[in-house]
């Protein structure tokens, strides 16, 4: 059973670096649910089970991100203005996220982000996304606070942030493989923040597992991002080699399949 447990983690790491890299999506939409399904087979208590989750795939993302970001660099694919303006409120918004999760029921969140990923991913399946470039450069609270919501909701979720900013940045014009690249470069100024903030509200947790430091468990941690740094760059590789559109098609419905499982999670 252990070898089983440790040969899927080690799977699922793999698998996470691929998405990371070739997504942007820094990797928690796959390990959040996987994590879900390995502390409920080690009897984690129902109370904090989604809260370890999140957790440690916060801790996961984090190497994973900069592994991620790091290969889109050597491409020139991340966009420095959006990342200079957007970082400070990603960080707040990730900050926020992770230390107000303790008070926070997540059902609600998940219905809300499940249909919202729903709405953007048809977005993105039209022949001509909107474009909004020339409208939000010259409404900067209003660029402050999507970047805030997109990392406070990706804290919450245990996400790398893609999944909300690489729609955004495609309607606002930007290439879909820069957009990925950036997505790549806010996976760790959303990780960080937020897996400190699953820390500090999980530290007088009494039902943690062992070698766990607030929510996040450090063993299972390990073993997930000793992988995905490895194939973090390979999912870059993929990224460039594929065509913009059919990219951004293969996004929408990775997107759809993950909403239907955050909303069957929530309404089964």
């Amino acid at each position: 059973m252990l070898l089983m447990m440790v040969l899927g983690l080690m799977a699922t790491g793999a698998i996470a670096g691929i998405l990371a890299g070739m997504l942007g999506i820094g990797g928690g939409i796959i390990l959040v649910p996987v994590l879900f399904l390995i502390y409920d087979v080690m009897n984690v208590p129902a109370d904090i089970i989604m809260h370890a989750a999140v957790g440690t795939s916060l801790a996961t993302i984090i190497p994973t991100s900069i592994s991620s970001a790091l290969a889109h660099h050597r491409r020139d694919s991340i966009d420095l203005g959006i990342l200079r303006r957007w970082s400070p409120f990603i960080v707040l918004g990730a900050g926020s996220g992770g230390f107000l999760s303790q008070y926070i029921e997540s059902a609600t969140l998940t219905l809300i982000f499940g249909c919202l990923a729903i709405l953007v991913a048809m977005n993105m399946m039209m022949p001509h996304t909107p474009k909004m470039g020339t409208i939000l450069p010259k409404a900067r609270p209003l660029e402050k606070l999507i970047s805030s919501f997109i990392g406070f909701f990706s804290a919450l979720m245990g996400i790398g942030g893609g999944t909300m900013s690489i729609p955004v940045m495609t309607a606002l014009g930007v290439p879909v493989h820069r957009a990925i690249g950036t997505s790549a470069a806010f996976g760790f100024m959303i990780a960080l923040p937020g897996a400190l903030g699953f820390i500090w509200s999980g530290w007088d947790v009494a039902m943690r597992l062992p070698y766990s430091f607030g929510f996040i468990n450090l063993p299972i941690a390990i073993l997930l991002f000793s992988v995905s740094i490895f194939t973090a760059p390979m999912g870059s590789r993929l990224a460039h080699a594929l065509d913009p559109v059919r990219l951004k098609r293969a996004f929408a419905l990775f997107l759809i399949i993950s909403a239907a499982r955050m909303l069957y999670s929530v309404l089964a």
